[in-house]
C-alpha cells in the first residue's frame, strides 16, 4: 500500500511542480509590473501627466485670449463709412432683428452695418447687411440665413448657387435663399449672401469651419477676419440690382488678401457728399 502511494506521488510530482513553477511566475511578473524598477516612471503616469498639460495649456490659452479679445478690433475705416448714395440707391440705417443682434453681440461681431435702400429710378428696395468678425473669426459658424431668418419665423423654400456682376465687370459667386411666412402673415423675401475670408470671396463656411478657422486674433490683425454680405428684398431683381451697384464700394472697406483696403482710394467723407448736394 505505502509502496503504491510512493510510485503514485513520484509519477504525479512532475505535474504538480509544472503547475506551481507556472503559478509562482506569474505572480513574480505581476509583481514586478506594479512595482517598477526603481528610477523608470510608469507609461500610464506619463500619459496623465501628459493629458493634465494639454488641458492646462487649453485653460491657459483660452484666459489669455478673452483678456485680448475683450475689445473689438477695428477696421481702418468702418463699415458705417459706406456712401449713403451708391449709384441710384439711398441708403438709411435700420434696426436688425433682435435674435440676430443677440447672436451677434453673444459672438463678438467686431463691427456691423443694417440699411434699407431704395431705388430712386423705380422705389423698389433692397435691405443690406454686413457684419465683420476678427476677434473670433470662427464666430460667423452659424450665422447664415438659413438659420437667421428661420429662427424669426420664415419658412425656407430653395436655395441656389449663383452668381452676379459688378459695374466694374467682376464676377462674384453667391448663394441666393427664398423664403416666406405663411398666412395670414403671408410675406416672402429672396435673399443673396456671400462671405469673405481674410479678403478671399467665399459662398459657405467651409473656409473657416475647421481648427484654424476658429482660432482667436491674438495678433489683431484686422486683415484676418470673415465678413458676410447679405441683401434682401421682395424681388430677386432688386437684390441683384443693388448687388451689382453697391458690392464693389464694399468689398473695397475691407482688406482684400494682401491686407489693403481700398476703399481709401475712392470713398469720400459723408460731410463732404452732403456738402456737395
Amino acid at each position: 500500500m505505502d509502496c503504491c502511494n510512493k510510485d503514485t506521488t513520484l509519477e504525479l510530482y512532475p505535474l504538480t511542480y509544472s503547475k506551481r513553477h507556472n503559478f509562482i511566475t506569474r505572480r513574480l511578473g505581476m509583481s514586478e509590473s506594479a512595482h517598477p524598477e526603481a528610477g523608470k516612471v510608469p507609461v500610464w503616469l506619463i500619459r496623465i501627466i501628459a493629458i493634465v498639460l494639454l488641458i492646462s495649456s487649453g485653460i491657459a490659452y483660452r484666459a489669455i485670449a478673452s483678456l485680448i479679445i475683450d475689445t473689438a478690433i477695428n477696421l481702418p475705416l468702418p463699415l458705417n463709412t459706406l456712401p449713403i448714395v451708391i449709384g441710384d440707391w439711398a441708403g438709411m440705417e435700420v434696426s436688425i432683428p433682435t435674435i440676430t443682434r443677440e447672436y451677434m453681440e453673444k459672438n463678438f461681431a467686431d463691427d456691423f452695418i443694417s440699411r434699407r435702400c431704395i431705388n430712386r429710378l423705380n422705389q423698389t428696395y433692397a435691405d443690406v447687411y454686413i457684419v465683420y468678425c476678427a476677434s473670433r473669426p470662427g464666430s460667423m459658424l452659424g450665422h447664415k440665413p438659413r438659420v437667421c431668418y428661420v429662427g424669426n419665423g420664415w419658412i425656407h423654400d430653395s436655395t441656389e448657387k449663383s452668381h452676379f456682376l459688378t459695374r466694374q465687370g467682376r464676377e462674384i459667386p453667391c448663394l441666393i435663399h427664398r423664403f416666406h411666412k405663411p398666412a395670414p402673415l403671408y410675406d416672402e423675401v429672396v435673399v443673396l449672401n456671400f462671405y469673405l475670408v481674410n479678403g478671399e470671396l467665399a459662398t459657405n463656411q467651409s473656409g473657416f469651419s475647421g481648427v484654424l478657422g476658429r482660432r482667436y486674433n491674438l495678433s489683431r490683425n484686422p486683415a484676418r477676419y470673415v465678413a458676410q454680405v447679405q441683401i434682401s428684398s421682395l424681388l430677386e431683381n432688386s437684390i441683384r440690382s443693388a448687388a451689382s451697384d453697391m458690392t464693389e464700394m464694399i468689398l473695397a472697406l475691407l482688406p482684400d488678401e494682401n491686407g489693403i483696403v481700398r476703399a481709401f482710394e475712392h470713398i469720400q467723407p459723408e460731410s463732404e457728399i452732403l456738402n456737395k448736394e
